[in-house]
């Protein structure tokens, strides 16, 4: 997250951005969408002028511009079947297949918008190569492994379908793991798989296999039990590139599996929220439902553990990606709330509708895009020193 030397920075007052004078927000994203809605309202609702929206549609064609002074928060490109097919030529966003080619051209558009924005003299929320990171499982899972946070135990290099995953296993000797689109976001194409000796096997997934044997989203979290299935099921995936880590038990409330999703707005755990489900895969949208963040805290206490390990876990995380405002770190607690594990780390994970900020983060009384909001002017004055301390040092 920086601004280009030839920058012309927002009028200030003494402590900040100058009232009316400037702090102004633009938007990468979907217009309608609710992401966009909402942090447009927050910007409202902050005193700031509306942020002027750019369509992802037009932005992939070329079609943007930016303001000296702007603070630019790239949004996600999802919900819009018509962005989607410019990312990855289908009809139907609903298709799981064409992952690899959406994060190739997914990033590249960052990469373009941000050297765009930062030539103009304008900040972003982003940095494009974490979001390229953010987006690759696999590159993720070893950032943070670099780093020493807790993440799964997962399979080194490429998985090129059900025979090769089926070996490695084997020689690994796991027997639960989940298979994960690389590219993947929202629990699309994650498969839960467990295996028990020859012919017993079950693939817990919200993939849906059609009868020509393309793979489709679905609301519905169903099983495979058969090889045959399975292997078809692998192998449909693999060409996109998967990602393979080890099914850790998790702790449960209420008799249901249970994580949590922090979020870390500039460095600082702000927002937490239970997920439970009858599944292995909590997201909400697949029937998940929201927790109990009171009775967790108390779940890891009794277990002599504190709520604080479960906030700097996900600081240590969100520490990987400096460059990135706010990502949404998913948590595994294990059976008894003892340890936590980092599962995933989302940089579009601060959809969560009326989520106000935990007591003494800061963000008391702000939902995720409000809190984002208050930290802009201080991440703009952070970057500015950061480019001053680059020009007068070199």
């Amino acid at each position: 997250m920086s601004l280009s030397p030839s920058r012309t920075a927002p009028a200030r007052g003494p402590d900040g951005p100058a009232p009316g004078g400037g702090f102004r927000f633009a938007v990468v994203g979907n217009p309608g969408n609710r992401r966009t809605t909402m942090f447009t309202d927050a910007v409202r609702a902050a005193g700031h002028p509306a942020p002027r929206v750019l369509a992802w549609r037009d932005v992939l064609r070329g079609r943007y511009a930016f303001a000296p002074g702007e603070f630019v928060r790239i949004d996600s490109p999802g919900e819009d079947a018509e962005v989607d097919r410019l990312l990855r030529d289908t009809d139907d966003p609903t298709r799981v297949e064409g992952t690899a080619l959406w994060h190739r051209r997914f990033t590249a558009a960052v990469r373009e918008v941000t050297g765009g924005a930062h030539r103009a003299g304008a900040l972003t929320s982003a940095d494009p190569e974490e979001i390229a990171v953010l987006f690759d499982k696999r590159r993720c899972h070893a950032r943070l492994a670099a780093a020493g946070v807790p993440v799964p135990p997962a399979l080194a290099g490429p998985v090129d379908g059900w025979g090769t995953l089926r070996e490695r296993l084997g020689e690994a000797r796991l027997s639960r793991v989940f298979v994960k689109p690389a590219h993947g976001s929202s629990a699309a194409g994650v498969v839960a798989l467990s295996t028990a000796g020859p012919g017993r096997i079950k693939a817990t997934t919200s993939v849906e296999t059609a009868p020509d044997g393309r793979l489709y989203n679905s609301l519905r979290v169903r099983q495979y039990t058969s090889e045959a299935e399975v292997a078809a099921l692998v192998d449909a995936l693999a060409p996109d590139g998967i990602h393979v880590e080890r099914w850790l038990p998790k702790a449960s409330q209420g008799g249901r599996a249970a994580d949590l999703r922090v979020v870390v707005i500039a460095g600082r755990a702000t927002h937490a929220l239970v997920r439970t489900s009858r599944h292995p895969m909590t997201n909400l949208h697949l029937g998940g439902a929201r927790g109990d963040l009171v009775a967790a805290r108390e779940a890891i206490g009794a277990a002599g553990g504190s709520f604080t390990d479960v906030l700097d876990t996900a600081e240590r995380a969100a520490a990987c990606f400096p460059g990135t405002v706010c990502v949404g770190v998913d948590i595994l607690p294990s059976t008894g709330w003892r340890r936590f594990t980092v599962g995933e780390v989302n940089a579009f994970g601060d959809l969560l509708p009326r989520l106000t900020g935990l007591p003494g983060s800061g963000a008391e009384g702000l939902d995720t895009y409000a809190a984002q909001v208050a930290a802009a002017p201080a991440a703009a004055r952070r970057a500015e020193r950061e480019e001053h301390h680059h020009d007068t040092s070199a």
